[in-house]
């Protein structure tokens, strides 16, 4: 059984406080909660009809549950007294804990105190609304809310924000989704998101799961949770926060935890094969298709509607995303044509005109042909007219139809509305039951689509390892960075693809370094971090002349100078980067390298270790990589060196973890094929310990 059973499925509970413990009793028995509700309170005989008593030893059992609903003082000192009692578990709405660290010297030592009072006994928040359960009718909630009970055997979903707020507006949706349980994480002082999500998803009655994240609370925690929700086939959605530096400004100071770059953290949730949606519709859409479908085998679409400028919006809104409308086959297409005639141009999105419209053995017809295309997700564009000015008769015929083309060839179908005020809620549980899932909007049913195709694909493939985290935790005191020569050299050592170089102190002996390596060379400043944007480097020096003045030029820049002979045959540059984040430890950034590469902002985050798979697959999603194939005629990129090469600077860094601030190569030039990937360039920052 898990840890927090009692808490979300509780058979007694017992309430602590004024206005919101009534609250809560009250949402409990409109609820149909079938167990005890025991409020607790000084001076009051009875609190919302039931009969109250003073303190927790008072009570008539140590209750499963409870919402201590209190000032924060006094919610130190009944969590001590439940967890003395033996209770299952409780929800702190108080605040004034760690969130008010900024302004208050009191709530870090306050919120260690309700720690330790707590002891084994788990606690969500403080600073938290609390939970609701709709399949038991168990409310832990001090508000309203617009939720619905779950019907008995019936199945929903499963939703944990850090935001009460976005909680309570999630309830009041009008877009048919079923949600089984509603958990909002507080200040997380004990009980971490990732935990509570790990006991929901062991419900049989929660088919998927959304979290809204400001903040991971434990990478190893998340990690288990993606394991086990793979193992239980329930998907996993995530709505991040912190793309933008105002968010994380709103993150710090809202939950008092670190949220992390928001790079690494997509890449983590890439690497765990949780979705990540942006916007709460797409969250609520996702949350949707998945309770329904599940994830998607694949990411292939059709679309159906009987306009061309719906067909056209359909086709626009699947660039960028993790999903696509496939060209028909011949044979597929001539198929399709036979049931609408030869005025109709048949595509994929598929504009069936109106001349089939409310013609239902005919639109049946069309609808089995299209879908018997084998896709992975087939969606009907319907808006349905205003119920209170128009009649929806016609609309049926079109869903009969359609329904019946899904049942034909057993495949997954949606209802989209291109506006989602046009698809009634009072439909959608229809929809559901017939098989149809309702997805409001067109963007967010494509949002919704990705995610579901997103998860397919990830779990098809295998389960990755859990990242290294040694390098994680705060910056580590002041940062030395040695020059280019130095960190070269370090390189080299570790066995990796260094071009030849020598330091040089003066223009003579970069002449005769040059002489020694061989022209032509590059002649660099050294000390100098990011040369180009100085001048502090010159390239391709074919003679001894050059080298001088070059020399005599760039020795003012810098504290030296470096020779290097000149990498030949480049046919592409990548940056390989690696920062240490104080969540998740040393985070890999690969993309199109050079002068440009803010500019161009092509790029890849991954998390340590990488695989070479990884890599390559990383490689393969840059808009840079049709240059290492040979785009237009150009030599093909050595490829495998090149992979060979980002793997053996991750071993690196991963080697020297505890030591390595930052490392960064731009470019590692890589070579036509069978001649190599080269690191032309390396800024390399350590911490304290200095030992790589």
């Amino acid at each position: 059984m898990h840890k927090l059973e009692r808490l979300l499925r509780p058979k007694s509970i017992a309430v602590f406080g004024g206005a919101q413990a009534a609250a809560v009793v009250a949402q409990s028995i409109k609820m149909g909660f079938a167990g005890e509700i025991w409020p607790v309170h000084p001076t009051k005989d009875e609190v919302a009809g039931r009969k109250a008593y003073r303190s927790v030893a008072d009570l008539p059992g140590a209750p499963d549950a409870a919402f201590v609903g209190v000032n924060r003082h006094l919610t130190i000192e009944v969590i001590k007294a439940l967890a003395e009692r033996g209770a299952g578990g409780a929800v702190c709405f108080a605040a004034g804990f760690l969130e008010t660290e900024a302004y208050d010297d009191d709530g870090e030592r306050l919120q260690a105190e309700l720690v330790g009072a707590a002891g084994s006994m788990p606690i969500i928040g403080p600073n938290c609304y609390g939970l609701i359960n709709y399949a038991d009718g168990a409310l832990l909630w001090p508000d309203q809310h617009g939720g619905i009970r779950l019907a008995e055997g019936g199945k929903g979903v499963a939703i944990i924000t850090q935001s009460s707020n976005i909680a309570i507006n999630m309830t009041m949706q009008r877009r048919g989704l079923p949600i089984a349980f509603l958990m909002t994480a507080g200040n997380q002082a004990q009980t971490g998101l990732s935990e509570m999500a790990l006991g929901l998803i062991e419900d049989e009655r929660v088919t998927s799961l959304g979290l809204h994240i400001e903040a991971f609370d434990s990478v190893a925690g998340f990690e288990r949770l993606a394991a086990r929700a793979r193992e239980l086939k329930k998907p996993i959605i995530a709505m991040k926060v912190g793309r933008s530096e105002q968010a994380r400004q709103a993150t710090v100071s809202h939950t008092a935890s670190l949220a992390g770059s928001d790079a690494a953290s997509g890449a983590f949730l890439r690497r765990l094969g949780i979705a990540r949606v942006d916007s709460i519709p797409a969250f609520i859409e996702a949350l949707k298709l998945l309770h329904i479908t599940g994830p998607l085998p694949g990411y292939r679409l059709s679309s159906m509607s009987c306009s061309g400028g719906e067909a056209s919006v359909m086709a626009d809104s699947a660039e960028g995303r993790w999903v696509n409308f496939p060209v028909l086959t011949d044979s597929h297409r001539a198929h399709v044509k036979s049931t609408l005639g030869p005025l109709v141009a048949v595509a994929n999105p598929l504009d069936y005109h109106t001349f089939i419209w409310n013609n239902e053995p005919a639109m049946t017809a069309t609808f089995t042909a299209m879908v018997s295309g084998g896709f992975d997700l087939n969606m009907l564009v319907l808006d349905f007219p205003r119920p209170d000015r128009c009649s929806v008769t016609d609309w049926w015929a079109t869903l009969r139809a359609f329904e019946s083309a899904l049942k034909t060839n057993k495949a997954h179908g949606a209802i989209v509305s291109s506006l989602p005020e046009n698809l009634p809620e009072e439909y959608t549980a229809e929809l559901m039951a017939r098989g149809m899932v309702p997805l409001f909007g067109i963007s967010e049913a494509m949002d919704a689509a990705g995610a579901a195709a997103f998860i397919g694909w990830a779990w098809a493939e295998p389960q990755a390892q859990p990242i290294d985290t040694s390098a994680a935790g705060a910056p580590r005191g002041d940062h030395v960075t040695p020059d280019e020569a130095e960190a070269k050299s370090r390189l080299i050592k570790a066995g990796l693809p260094v071009p030849k170089g020598e330091r040089a102190a003066n223009a003579v002996e970069a002449v005769i370094s040059s002489m020694a390596l061989g022209f032509p060379v590059a002649l660099k400043a050294l000390g100098v971090s990011h040369k180009s944007e100085v001048g502090a480097v010159r390239l391709n020096l074919r003679d001894a002349e050059s080298v001088s003045t070059a020399a005599h030029d760039l020795l003012p820049l810098g504290t030296g100078l470096y020779v290097e002979r000149m990498v030949r045959d480049g046919v592409a540059e990548l940056i390989v980067g690696f920062t240490r984040d104080p969540m998740f430890g040393a985070v890999m950034t690969l993309g199109t390298g050079g002068v440009l590469v803010e500019l161009l902002r092509d790029s890849v985050t991954l998390m340590l270790p990488a695989t070479r798979d990884d890599i390559e697959a990383a490689l393969r999603g840059l808009k840079l990589f049709p240059l290492l194939e040979g785009y237009r005629g150009r030599p093909k990129a050595d490829v495998a060196a090149a992979i060979d090469a980002i793997s053996g600077i991750a071993g690196f860094v991963q080697e020297n973890a505890g030591e390595i601030e930052e490392l960064d190569i731009n470019p590692l030039i890589v070579c036509a094929e069978g001649k190599g990937a080269w690191i032309a360039d390396a800024l390399l920052v350590l911490g304290e310990n200095k030992n790589v």
